[in-house]
């Protein structure tokens, strides 16, 4: 009960400082205020680059295996994968008859190429040759129209499904359905528009600026009907609870398609989204170690503001403390009275340092990134302002509770 007393009067002296110096208590917390801002705007925007990545990346599937000639992450040198052989159509009707029941197998292949429409061209669209199983392996669906159906595949039509931002650049506002494109030099019909996926990120992959065709009319008019086209083949998985078993038996069929003796390396890649993952979060959690110990710097500079700040307030009340001594104040009693002072100052400044960096937040969220301000930055914040107090007013207090009652009573 008298802990709780003293506790609280202490509180209320520290209050009553900084009620009385409330320009000096504002200008001190400014430095705290910056720090705060900088740190919890890192910390959403890197969250924020998080969300965006796998919104990005979500089409790929967390149960899809996809078999490439080279892997999406190269660790080693490029010119390890250069020279393997191209995997082919071939290869993936092979892969889907050994597959059979298991998992669904859907080859496709790419490139860039310039679109027309009447008098409008748009270039570096991603024109992809697939199936109509291309639906199955990914998340992506068409927001209007169909996708592409087996005899379109089989007879070799001419039709294309095309992204939101396709149909944006060409047609405005009109109706793309059922109007004629012309990509590269060939006219295709276009019998559907797929969702919006959002604009990529890191230079990754635009989801929204493709357009797919069947897969046997990308290599008739692209000139690739000698089967020896590079292919990419993705697999979907029975459920995420098999893709571990699964992808090792896709690796052993592959090296039995691929004539790889035991002792041969896999010439060969199997890519999932868990390895843009694990690439991405290496990449920022090194990028936020280093933003964040940079804005901890704006944290250290504030902290030795408030402490230069109460080292003042401490000699200009030399003779207050002398006085509260001599009526019976503790050593503890003057220590907790200082250590709120400063604890209060750098609370202040992380309250405000929250609303600014939430106000930025919410503009970041509206323009750039779903940044988004989280209970754990929140309560992290505020701890840490609370933290830089108690360190920062630490000496200054201590200072303060061994002064010795006669000398303070004498100081001018």
């Amino acid at each position: 009960m008298k802990l709780t007393l003293e506790i609280s009067e202490s509180f209320k002296i520290a209050l009553n400082a900084l009620t009385v110096n409330k320009a000096r208590g504002t200008l001190t917390a400014l430095g705290i205020i910056i720090g705060i801002v900088a740190v919890i705007v890192t910390m959403t925007a890197a969250n924020g680059l998080q969300i965006s990545f796998r919104e990005s990346f979500a089409s790929v599937g967390s149960d899809v295996i996809y078999v490439s000639q080279r892997p999406w992450v190269q660790n080693g040198s490029w010119f390890r994968f250069r020279n393997r052989p191209p995997i082919t159509l071939d290869a993936s009707e092979q892969l889907q008859q050994r597959l059979q029941g298991q998992g669904v197998v859907n080859p496709s292949m790419g490139q860039n190429q310039s679109i027309k429409y009447q008098t409008k061209v748009m270039d570096n669209a991603r024109v992809i040759g697939t199936t109509d199983k291309q639906t199955i392996v990914s998340n992506m669906l068409p927001e209007s129209g169909r996708f592409l159906m087996p005899f379109d595949v089989a007879y070799k039509k001419q039709v294309v499904v095309i992204g939101s931002e396709i149909a944006t650049g060409l047609f405005e506002h009109f109706d793309p359905l059922g109007q004629e494109i012309k990509i590269g030099r060939y006219k295709f019909k276009v019998v559907g528009v797929m969702e919006e996926q959002g604009g990529s990120i890191f230079g990754g992959p635009n989801f929204d600026r493709q357009m797919f065709i069947p897969i046997t009319t990308y290599s008739k008019v692209f000139g690739n009907s000698g089967g020896r086209a590079n292919v990419d083949i993705a697999i979907k998985a029975p459920s995420p609870d098999a893709m571990e078993d699964f992808e090792y038996q896709v690796i052993g069929e592959m090296r039995k398609i691929r004539g790889l003796k035991p002792i041969e390396e896999d010439d060969f890649a199997i890519n999932k989204l868990g390895t843009l993952l694990d690439a991405y979060n290496s990449i920022m959690g090194v990028v936020v170690a280093a933003g964040l110990g940079i804005t901890s710097i704006s944290l250290f500079v504030g902290g030795v503001g408030v402490m230069n700040i109460m080292f003042v307030s401490v000699t200009e009340r030399t003779k207050e403390i002398g006085i509260r001594k001599a009526i019976g104040a503790r050593r503890r009693n003057i220590l907790m009275q200082f250590l709120f002072e400063a604890l209060l100052i750098c609370l202040f400044g992380g309250i405000v340092g929250l609303s600014v960096a939430a106000a930025i937040t919410e503009v970041l969220n509206q323009t750039l990134l779903p940044a988004s301000l989280s209970p754990t930055i929140i309560i992290a914040s505020l701890v840490i302002s609370m933290l830089v107090g108690v360190v920062s007013g630490f000496v200054p207090a201590y200072r303060a509770a061994k002064l010795d009652p006669i000398e303070a009573l004498r100081y001018e």
